[in-house]
């Protein structure tokens, strides 16, 4: 065993173990605090502070970890930075992990950190199953005390756990299932890491209604949707088949191209059906960003903010570009990136291809109409609908905003809230002009009912903004992203500034033949320099 405390339940008895010599948990209670936390104040101690010592580290976790296994939340919750919170989420731990006989190790701190491991045996509906995992805690100071205290999160429970999260056992959950690609493989978190969260939701949808049993489980309990996770299996069920419309193969690819940048989530569908062929998200929350996200999708944008402008009759593809250095709108300056401009005898399909901010802004005052554009969104691109893809989704939101906030749409900026689902269907809905609901399992499934965009593009605009993405493609800002994609393509690139950031978010979408896909990557920097190689990759997997 590693060199250590060790806290134990022995012949009911609780002990603490340090460096071989025993002594009583009342004693350790009572050695820390003198019975009860007490303040500064009424001690009349002087308050500490700076770091946390070797020795308050080594007390406090062995407090914590001996009234924990002692089973007494009240107590152990007094070691910590929350009291309220731990003592809620302990007494529940004892309650409903129906949990017998724990013990917590210590392992040796690094720093203020201690590393340890909980071994105990869950006990339900007449099945016992060992229970072992190893968790960490911080000892930090209490601000107000000076005192130290264990800094307190779900996750000193258990590592897997997040906030909002409890542990549970239960036999009354969804039944497990068998997630399969549109082929019948079989989709799994292990082989396919981004489809935990994804898997888990259609598990808690669709799990009693796909022919399975449910067994009995300890699990991460989540709040409001989120689906339960597994992390200990009591008794087996039986799952049932859930067959997705999900690619094997353009999943893997997925996988593959988001492991090469960080934050980054991608997700590629099919035009001419709206099935999701590949969802991939590379995070360190376990966060489905790629259907769930809601940021400032850049010019990615301007797919729309075209449409918009085209249909009104503002402007075609073969009208001038009117792309300056500099545009202005309500005393804000808009620029282009590096300040460059065209030339007067360049049309709006170079503006475009080019990705001119200015020539968009300068076009406000001829729409005049600050709702032209979420109209547009919503009626033609099924923008701020309530779709329903089979797991949970948010599903675009354009205001209609008045003033500078106008201008800063037009080009994805401002107030705009997308995720990458939201911008592959727009350019899904460019492809073929007409809005197809994107879906993860069939409609025939649950027989539930797709949003239904108000109308389709106009057949001219929707040709003509296929050819502004063509030449986006073969000699705008995607050329080189869309070098190697075969077939009939079309792009658009984005760079979405965020205050908090000093390089702005990748963006890039694009078509290929009947496939459509859409990637950020967090501070990634232009549409083409980041997510534009993860796109075109997926896309050449189809």
């Amino acid at each position: 065993m590693r060199s250590g405390t060790k806290v134990a339940i022995a012949g009911g008895v609780f002990a603490v173990v340090a460096g071989g010599v025993g002594y009583g948990a009342v004693n350790v209670w009572n050695g820390i605090t003198g019975g009860r936390q007490t303040s500064t104040s009424e001690t009349g101690a002087e308050r500490r502070s700076g770091p946390v010592t070797g020795e308050e580290v080594d007390a406090t976790a062995k407090g914590f970890l001996a009234a924990w296994a002692e089973g007494d939340p009240v107590k152990a919750a007094q070691f910590t930075n929350d009291p309220a919170g731990a003592q809620s989420a302990l007494a529940g731990h004892a309650t409903e992990t129906h949990v017998t006989g724990l013990k917590a190790t210590a392992g040796t701190p690094t720093g203020a950190t201690v590393p340890f491991t909980v071994s105990a045996v869950v006990s339900y509906d007449g099945v016992r199953v060992p229970w072992t995992y190893e968790s960490e805690l911080k000892v930090v100071r209490g601000l107000t005390t000076g005192q130290p205290r264990v800094d307190w999160k779900p996750a000193v429970m258990h590592p897997a756990l997040k906030n909002g999260e409890s542990l549970k056992v239960t036999s009354s959950g969804a039944p497990q299932i068998k997630a399969v690609d549109r082929d019948g493989e079989e989709l799994t978190a292990e082989a396919y890491p981004s489809l935990g969260p994804v898997i888990d939701q259609l598990r808690k949808r669709y799990g009693a209604e796909a022919g399975g049993t449910p067994g009995v489980e300890l699990v991460a309990s989540a709040e409001g949707d989120g689906a339960d996770r597994t992390l200990l299996t009591l008794r087996e069920g039986k799952a049932g088949t859930v067959r997705t419309t999900l690619d094997a193969d353009m999943q893997a690819a997925a996988e593959k191209q988001v492991k090469k940048y960080a934050g980054s989530s991608v997700v590629a569908l099919q035009p001419s059906t709206g099935e999701i062929r590949a969802v991939a998200n590379n995070r360190t929350d376990g966060y489905n960003a790629a259907f769930m996200g809601t940021q400032a999708p850049g010019s990615t944008l301007k797919i729309v903010t075209a449409a918009m402008l085209m249909e009104r009759g503002e402007v075609s593809a073969t009208s001038p570009a009117q792309c300056t250095p500099e545009a202005s709108w309500y005393g804000r300056a808009f620029t282009n990136d590096d300040g460059f401009s065209l030339k007067e005898s360049d049309t709006f399909t170079t503006a475009f291809a080019r990705s001119c901010n200015t020539a968009f802004i300068k076009r406000i005052d001829e729409v005049d109409d600050h709702t032209a554009l979420p109209a547009t969104a919503r009626d033609v691109f099924g923008i701020g609908l309530t779709w329903n893809v089979g797991v949970p989704t948010h599903d675009g939101t354009i205001p209609a905003e008045d003033g500078v906030e106008t201008a800063a749409q037009y080009i994805g900026q401002g107030k705009v809230q997308m995720n990458v689902l939201n911008i592959a269907s727009v350019t899904a809905t460019a492809k073929t002009n007409t809005f197809k609901q994107p879906v993860i399992v069939p409609l025939s499934l649950d027989d539930r009912e797709p949003a239904r965009a108000a109308r389709g593009l106009s057949p001219s605009v929707g040709k003509q903004l296929r050819d502004m993405m063509r030449a986006t493609a073969s000699y705008g800002t995607g050329a080189q992203a869309m070098a190697t994609v075969r077939g009939d393509k079309g792009a658009k690139t984005g760079s979405a500034e965020v205050d908090s950031q000093s390089t702005p978010n990748s963006w890039f979408t694009a078509f290929a033949d009947d496939m459509a896909a859409a990637a950020v990557v967090q501070a990634g920097g232009h549409g083409s320099d980041a997510a534009g190689p993860l796109v075109a990759a997926v896309l050449n997997a189809r």
